[in-house]
């Protein structure tokens, strides 16, 4: 991996629910940018989300974003439309004005992260979802199906990514193939929802996938 160099800066947004923080890697000429958002517990970044910054090698401008929630300091993420109204914020905040993010614009993120940025692809005018451990059912209850929230995605002509642990008890990559059909590609990667500590994989599939986004008209 050549190495870049490459300004980080974080800034904060208010949004109606509270302050956001997004946290910005910057390489030079950026050839587009990937925003992404963290899952429903803890308060350090998951490793995979921590691998997908170096994306900035291959020119992608990188941005990982705190929910208003997690930037309080509280341990219990708050409710779907709240989440959705302060990602809305956020990327009105990052992709307008003179600093702008550059297109293609690729929402997406782990979980509960991946989850908004489907949910609001279309109202933000993303070029792209990039879905890490999409959570397509709770533990134990495929009845309750979330698929219709990945379907907004292919729905609306979005190209949507989803990497799925092999062994994930949120529904397998076969289970996510099944419930979005031909129209979302789907990725196996090792572990279960939180991948493995190592996760190169989940790194060399995003890549791929970005790579092959095309030009953006």
């Amino acid at each position: 991996m050549s190495l870049v160099p490459v300004r980080k800066s974080v800034k904060e947004i208010q949004t109606p629910v509270g302050m956001a923080r997004a946290h910005l890697w910057r390489p030079p000429h950026p050839c587009g940018a990937v925003v992404l958002g963290h899952g429903a517990g803890g308060s350090s970044w998951s490793a995979d989300l921590q691998a997908l910054t170096f994306l900035t090698a291959q020119g992608w401008l990188v941005v990982l974003v705190e929910q208003p929630w997690r930037v309080a300091g509280r341990r219990v993420a708050t409710p779907p439309s709240q989440l959705d109204v302060a990602w809305l914020a956020v990327m009105a905040a990052l992709t307008s004005g003179r600093g702008g993010l550059p297109r293609p614009w690729v929402v997406g993120g782990r979980s509960a992260g991946a989850r908004v940025a489907c949910r609001t692809a279309a109202a933000v005018r993303a070029d792209a979802v990039l879905a890490l451990s999409f959570p397509l059912h709770p533990p134990g209850r495929p009845e309750k199906s979330r698929a219709s929230e990945a379907l907004l995605v292919t729905g609306s002509g979005i190209r949507l990514a989803v990497i799925q642990g092999e062994k994930d008890p949120f529904g397998s990559p076969e289970d996510v193939r099944t419930a979005l059909g031909a129209a979302a590609e789907v990725v196996q990667a090792r572990g279960a929802h939180s991948f493995t500590s190592t996760p190169t994989d989940v790194f060399a599939a995003a890549s791929t996938f970005l790579s092959n986004l095309g030009t953006v008209r």
